[in-house]
């Protein structure tokens, strides 16, 4: 297994930006296809985003879609999340998963999850 470790959360104003990072260790990141998610308080947690192996090609839920990009450098074994326009309604715990999959679109099979970074956003 790939051991991923975010990075980059704090407290932001809204319409400020923010970037997370996510750095695995452990095995080849290029392996995998990898998402970020987010969990509120009180509520379930949900996909944000999803990125092939190459990281050519990326998938976002609609209401971060032109707000937030996903990317990746394998050579760094390190997914990224800028965020931007944030909004008090970003505010959760963001985490990064890894599957062996190839459907970077889909939530399923995510089997592998990092400890989450926390990210507050204020009105």
């Amino acid at each position: 297994q790939v051991q991923l470790v975010e990075s980059g959360g704090g407290l932001v104003q809204a319409g400020g930006p923010l970037r997370l990072s996510c750095a695995a260790s452990g095995r080849t990141l290029s392996n995998y296809v990898m998402g970020w998610f987010r969990q509120a308080p009180g509520k379930e947690r949900e996909f944000v985003s999803g990125i092939n192996r190459s990281g050519s090609s990326t998938y976002y839920v609609d209401y971060v879609k032109g707000r937030f990009t996903i990317s990746r450098d394998n050579a760094k074994n390190t997914v990224y999340l800028q965020m931007s326009s944030l909004k008090p309604e970003d505010t959760a715990a963001y985490y990064c998963a890894s599957k062996s999959d190839y459907n970077y679109k889909s939530t399923r099979l995510y089997d592998n999850w990092g400890q989450g970074t926390q990210v507050t956003v204020s009105s």
